[in-house]
């Protein structure tokens, strides 16, 4: 019998940070939870990041999820932005750590190739494969929401391809538990 996991899936952002809950029993996900945290309406970067961690953390609390999986910024133009983005991301990260729970991060086309099949999908190409695949009723206007869900289904179905690797907690480990994958 398998054991059941749940997963918390973050999109990251400074303006709109999407999550998604998943509980992984056997070959299916099954949704818990899907939402956004509005964050424009917040002047001060450091008072975005405090509500990013706390609604992380309260997710966290609630919901009690074994592992977290978030999106990775993507390389843009304004250096400004990706500081933010990777400062909301480092801050995500932190809550999860700061209640012991692993941490996955996977890189945007490998997020939208784990749902679609294609690494350059749109949002709205992942929202109606997650839809038809979770039995979401109706999709949320920010699609935010589903690119946070998107990370936790992506690990899922990363975790079921690996699922005959041990698990290892650093590059010692890795190397002590896999002697024959050395060349």
């Amino acid at each position: 019998m398998e054991k059941e996991r749940i997963i918390l899936g973050i999109d990251p952002g400074t303006t709109i940070m999407g999550y998604g809950l998943i509980r992984a029993v056997g070959k299916t996900p099954e949704l818990l939870a899907l939402g956004i945290i509005e964050l424009h309406k917040f002047d001060d970067h450091f008072v975005k990041l405090k509500k990013i961690f706390d609604r992380t953390v309260s997710l966290i609390d609630e919901f009690k999820p074994d592992e977290l999986a978030i999106e990775a910024p993507f390389f843009g133009k304004n250096v400004q932005s990706m500081l933010k983005l990777g400062r909301a991301q480092g801050t995500a990260i932190s809550a999860g750590l700061s209640r012991s729970i692993p941490i996955y991060e996977y890189a945007p086309r490998k997020i939208k190739m784990a749902i679609t099949g294609q690494g350059n999908a749109s949002k709205e190409q992942v929202a109606a494969i997650l839809q038809k695949m979770l039995n979401i009723k109706e999709i949320p206007d920010d699609l935010d929401a589903t690119d946070g869900l998107a990370a936790a289904v992506c690990h899922f179905y990363q975790n079921k391809l690996s699922s005959g690797t041990k698990e290892v907690n650093s590059w010692k480990d890795f190397i002590n538990k896999n002697p024959g994958k050395l060349k």
